[in-house]
């Protein structure tokens, strides 16, 4: 590589590369717009192309870009992790430890994590592992500034997944839930009118299960609720259910385990058409590490096992 490219070169590139703004770019490295300006100018004089196309609408990639952009993401991840082994005493992150940052949406992780978890601790006990729990496109928002190393999230629109791989791990339908014992379920005729007469839980506005519960509700004749308890906790919407009539529009994967015990039951309405791919997101612009692909090996194999056919 040419000794003229420094890590300041490559870690402004990735900025501006994340944020399609060189003020912005600027603000996330505490640096003025002036100095994020002059050093990719500096790059583009060594490298001998052209990177970004500035305009008012900020700092647009060029097709050079977008080829440079993995290798200079897999260079700088590359010397953190080897930073993070020295920093352990230089043994090797499977015996010596590491760090591996995963964002998993609240829906997905009570069902998915803990077992997988069990398993990649078989073989990486001594690896911190940094949970950040969220909504999906703050998630992916994270995963584009290398905040976090892996995403369990759900396959959103193209722009909002542009520069990330998304792998498919199994389609998780909407359910519309309540406690067992619940007046609903003696009904002898259940239409979805009967549900609005008890407190509706509903997930945050612009999420991808709220368009799909909203698309039921308008289907059905209902339209907007006018009153409703929106919430993203799995773990509060379960109690509020529990100790309440609430009636609960909830991925099935997040109650999985209170369905199979009698817990929590499902009502009975058709839900085709409210699936959802849920998967695992990685950075174009990263190289896995070795405690990465390892999670990644467990998260697919408990998904595995549990969407089995």
């Amino acid at each position: 590589m040419d000794g003229r490219i420094k890590l300041r070169h490559l870690q402004c590139f990735l900025a501006v590369m994340q944020h399609q703004s060189l003020q912005k770019a600027a603000d996330a490295m505490s640096v003025t717009q002036p100095a994020v300006s002059k050093t990719i100018a500096e790059m583009e004089q060594i490298m001998g192309v052209r990177l970004f196309e500035r305009g008012r609408n900020g700092a647009r990639p060029t097709d050079k870009a977008e080829l440079f952009w993995r290798y200079a993401g897999a260079t700088v991840s590359t010397l953190r992790q080897g930073m993070e082994v020295l920093s352990g005493g230089g043994r090797a992150e499977g015996a010596g430890g590491g760090t591996i940052r995963l964002g998993v949406l609240p829906t997905v992780a009570p069902s998915l994590i803990p077992q997988a978890m069990q398993l990649f601790q078989q073989h990486w006990s001594n690896v911190v592992v940094k949970i950040t729990s969220g909504l999906n496109a703050e998630l992916m928002q994270k995963l584009k500034a290398q905040e976090l190393d892996l995403v369990i999230g759900r396959l959103s629109e193209p722009d909002s997944m542009m520069g990330l791989t998304f792998e498919h791990l199994f389609a998780d339908k909407l359910s519309i839930i309540v406690r067992a014992g619940h007046p609903l379920l003696a009904l002898p005729t259940l239409s979805v009118e009967h549900i609005t007469a008890y407190s509706l839980l509903l997930p945050p506005v612009n999420t991808v299960i709220r368009n799909a519960a909203d698309s039921f509700l308008t289907a059905h004749g209902v339209g907007n609720p006018k009153a409703y308890i929106e919430v993203l906790s799995v773990s509060l919407g379960r109690e509020l259910v529990l100790r309440n009539d609430a009636v609960w529009f909830v991925p099935t994967s997040a109650v999985r385990l209170d369905l199979e015990n009698g817990i929590l039951r499902s009502l009975p309405f058709s839900m085709a058409g409210s699936e959802q791919m849920v998967g695992l997101a990685l950075s174009n612009a990263v190289l896995p590490s070795p405690i990465t692909q390892a999670m990644i090996h467990a998260i697919r194999e408990i998904a595995a096992r549990q969407h089995a056919p």
